[in-house]
């Protein structure tokens, strides 16, 4: 699985990591152009996020037609050209425009499902925490380099690095990713959007990616705002920033270990949900309030503890809670939103510093995160199911698809392999049993 996974994941992590190298000194650098206003620049942080909104269904539609490894190149080359116009942008719309065709580029839906191509579905919710560890890696170490290299060589660096690193993917995905099979899963019912949303835990977790990406943007609007105009009362040169963001970056890394562990093994991803909240709302307090810089590191500290516990285990949980049926409209839905939420995360950050304050925006953020917080507490935390396979030659077709029982969370029927899995609780009804039923 290892190998399979993370060459998928090491191109979902070159792109995010091009991306997020920029979102610790974007804010500030934006207002330096032509024509920046707050409202512009919060447009500038989340705005490849709309385009990645916009066109997450169509790229999802067009992997499905001319395959994953196509359609990921198409995406990696628009975010090249994106990465491109940014480098060379001298005001506010150009580099708005290249931050809009960066997101247009939208595999973030395609590589989670050619994971899911690859891999079998007892092993896929590791292989999403694995995806969703590398990303965290990449957004903890882009949010300590970008300063630094930002103030020896220009932000347009930043850019023309996140251009290399798209063709450096384009070169992963041709030389260490395996072309997936075409698998057709065929099972008893449909899936609607509705049967989505009407699961509780399903909702839950599309609505705790959202929060968690839309908070992200609006504390890369803040941050570096806060801390390099004088009006707030820091006055930090931008060369400075690295000294909020190394810290943070280290102890994010070091909690993201013992979270997605105390997730995935102990199966306790509830209580790391609840606890990144409460982190969230510690944070956003002491950015609305902090007079002293100390106060504000911490601030920062604790939203990348937050982010980064988070961040393992979100993708994971979607794959464990959504059937098989739904595993690709659920993953399509919770990104889609995700990156809607990632948008407006920055216009919201952006009017509040154009036309309030901190202090409202920290309170409003906090009240937010509050009722997130108790939304949150409805979670359940996935049940440990075990998979059965029968040669499909093997199986009663009619017996099959009569098979019912509530101990039985679902079944389908892997026509690249010709098998019959049926997922089921373990400690509920042995092998034999459910052999029984359905065996000719």
């Amino acid at each position: 699985m290892f190998k399979t996974v993370m060459p998928l994941s090491a191109i979902l992590s070159l792109r995010f990591f091009g991306l997020f190298l920029v979102l610790p000194v974007l804010s500030a650098y934006a207002l330096t152009l032509e024509g920046a206003t707050p409202l512009l620049i919060g447009i500038i942080v989340g705005g490849y996020a709309l385009t990645q909104t916009i066109f997450q269904v169509p790229f999802g539609i067009m992997s499905d037609k001319i395959g994953r490894k196509p359609t990921l190149l198409i995406g990696l080359v628009i975010f090249l050209v994106g990465s491109i116009i940014c480098a060379v942008s001298t005001d506010i719309y150009t580099l708005m425009f290249g931050r809009f065709l960066q997101g247009s580029g939208a595999i973030g839906a395609v590589i989670p499902a050619m994971i899911s191509d690859l891999v079998s579905e007892e092993k896929r919710g590791h292989a999403m925490a694995l995806m969703g560890g590398t990303i965290a890696i990449s957004f903890a170490f882009a949010m300590g380099l970008g300063p630094v290299i930002a103030s020896h060589y220009g932000i347009s660096s930043l850019f023309w690095i996140a251009a290399v690193l798209s063709i450096l993917s384009m070169i992963v995905l041709f030389t260490k990713v395996p072309t997936p099979p075409r698998i057709h899963h065929i099972y008893h019912s449909t899936t609607t959007t509705r049967d989505i949303i009407k699961d509780p835990n399903l909702l839950n977790m599309i609505i705790i990616n959202g929060m968690q990406k839309g908070l992200m943007t609006v504390a890369f609007v803040l941050i570096p705002v806060l801390l390099t105009q004088g009006e707030y009362g820091f006055n930090w040169e931008k060369a400075e920033l690295w000294k909020v963001y190394v810290p943070a970056l280290i102890a994010g890394l070091i909690a993201m270990g013992p979270a997605a562990v105390f997730g995935e093994k102990y199966n306790k991803p509830k209580q790391i949900f609840l606890i990144s909240i409460v982190l969230f709302i510690i944070s956003f307090t002491l950015m609305g309030f902090a007079t002293k810089s100390w106060e504000f590191v911490v601030a920062v500290i604790s939203f990348f503890m937050a982010f980064n516990m988070m961040e393992p285990l979100v993708q994971s949980m979607i794959s464990k809670f959504a059937r098989v049926h739904q595993k690709g409209a659920a993953l399509g839905i919770a990104n889609g939103f995700a990156y809607f939420m990632t948008f407006i995360g920055g216009i919201v950050a952006g009017l509040a510093l154009q036309y309030s304050s901190k202090e409202v925006l920290s309170i409003g953020l906090v009240i937010v995160s509050i009722l997130w917080l108790l939304w949150t507490m409805k979670l359940t935390n996935p049940q440990r199911f075990s998979h059965l396979y029968i040669p499909r030659e093997h199986v009663d077709q009619e017996k099959l698809l009569a098979l019912e029982h509530e101990h039985i969370a679902e079944w389908y029927i892997n026509e690249t392999e010709n098998l019959v899995v049926v997922k089921y609780l373990k400690e509920m009804m042995d092998e034999e049993s459910i052999k029984a039923k359905i065996m000719k």
